[in-house]
């Protein structure tokens, strides 16, 4: 099909399987051929870098608030329609100012600066489980075992009660997804309904022993700021199993998502084992190249217009990163991978208020993982078919097999 076909016959609510595993030659023809898409439900899509970026910073325009969008699309009164609008991504101020302070101040760079020994020692751990054994599911060994720690201790989540916290994410997260199966809802409502439970007890045994709030994100959201402002109990929960969602998700496909590019791109992984220096910008070009996160939404608040089309107050708003990412406006030669690249304006963490305020420590995580993984075994190499999630929103890897070398 042409370009302008693929653009032409483009349906976010009923998309094809070849799209889940490969949406960049539809990207791309939407970019040349129909950069803001009107969709058979009135809503737009886009996937030119400059209109996300200005919907991104224009906060009084356009609203992250999704109350009248989850309501039909969820349920009120549902466990996954209380999450997604109490929750600190899919709010506008004052809820997403208080909480995003609340979780800044346990972010700061010489906080995340001392993570980073103990990140190190995880990261080797399992490369030397890994090392063991000659093969990994790089997915489950590895990628996602490495967020699940971190914000687990983040939280100060038990080690041994962290066990159902990947299945929790993967149904919740999985129910976000433009048109979620009544099965995907099923499941997503009953994770946030045994997320809660768990969170619960979580928060009494930490109202009875606090941790110390400087270091322990959940000890802070529990006092709150030293001027008085405290988050309500059900607000407090729902952004605990954000935080734990958030930076999962996206960390594990980062790790994923990079190793497999570079087995894609051989010379590219070469180039990267031999200059290790190399890793921050690679982190960048990961983010960028195959971000994570492919789909955001917002909402206009008045009357306006993009890229010359009308859009009247209501409207609502996908915002595709995963196109704006590959944008050759922005970025020469985009569909190259180029562990090198500078500058990277990439809009893999959103930018304006709504940057992902846990973007530090995701950089920190898979810049260890995949140096430190790079190091040990340069010559690894694909061992059997991966998975993809299938899903639109979240681009990643549910298995991928590797031989390590």
């Amino acid at each position: 099909m042409s370009d302008a076909g693929l653009a032409d016959g483009f349906d976010l609510f009923d998309l094809p399987a070849a799209f889940y595993a490969d949406p960049y030659p539809v990207y791309r023809a939407l970019r040349t051929h129909d950069p803001v898409k009107r969709l058979r439900d009135g809503s737009l899509f886009l996937t030119r870098w400059a209109d996300l970026d200005r919907v991104y910073r224009d906060t009084a325009t356009f609203s992250s608030d999704k109350t009248e969008e989850f309501a039909p699309k969820f349920g009120r009164g549902t466990p996954l329609y209380a999450h997604h609008t109490t929750s600190l991504v899919f709010n506008d101020p004052p809820l997403h100012t208080r909480v995003r302070r609340l979780i800044a101040g346990a972010l700061t760079p010489r906080a995340i600066a001392a993570m980073e020994p103990a990140l190190i020692a995880l990261v080797d751990r399992l490369l030397d489980a890994m090392a063991a054994r000659g093969t990994a599911d790089l997915i489950e060994d590895f990628a996602a075992a490495i967020p699940i720690e971190v914000i687990g201790n983040l939280l100060g989540v038990p080690v041994e009660e962290r066990g159902p916290l990947r299945d929790w994410s993967l149904a919740i997260l999985g129910a976000l997804e433009p048109v979620p199966t009544e099965a995907q809802r099923a499941r997503g409502d009953a994770a946030v309904t045994d997320f809660l439970a768990y969170l619960r007890t979580l928060v009494a045994r930490r109202r009875a022993a606090p941790g110390d709030p400087a270091q322990d994100v959940l000890t802070r959201l529990i006092q709150g700021e030293a001027d008085g402002e405290r988050l309500s109990e059900a607000e407090l929960l729902h952004n605990c199993i954000f935080l734990l969602n958030a930076g999962h998700e996206t960390t594990t496909n980062l790790i994923g998502n990079g190793l497999a590019a570079l087995l894609d791109w051989p010379d590219e992984k070469r180039r990267l084992a031999a200059t290790p220096d190399l890793a921050r910008t690679a982190v960048e070009e990961f983010l960028r190249y195959e971000s994570s996160n492919q789909l955001g939404n917002r909402a206009a608040t008045r009357d306006t217009d993009i890229g010359g089309v009308a859009v009247p107050a209501g409207t609502r708003i996908h915002l595709c990163i995963g196109a704006a990412n590959r944008d050759p406006a922005q970025f020469p030669d985009p569909e190259r991978l180029d562990v090198a690249r500078t500058p990277n304006r990439h809009l893999a963490f959103a930018t304006g208020a709504h940057q992902c305020a846990g973007m530090s420590l995701a950089r920190l995580e898979g810049r260890i993982a995949i140096a430190r993984f790079l190091a040990r075994f340069p010559g690894y190499a694909a061992a059997g078919d991966p998975v993809r999630g299938g899903r639109a929103r979240f681009r990643g890897f549910l298995a991928l097999p590797v031989r390590l070398a």
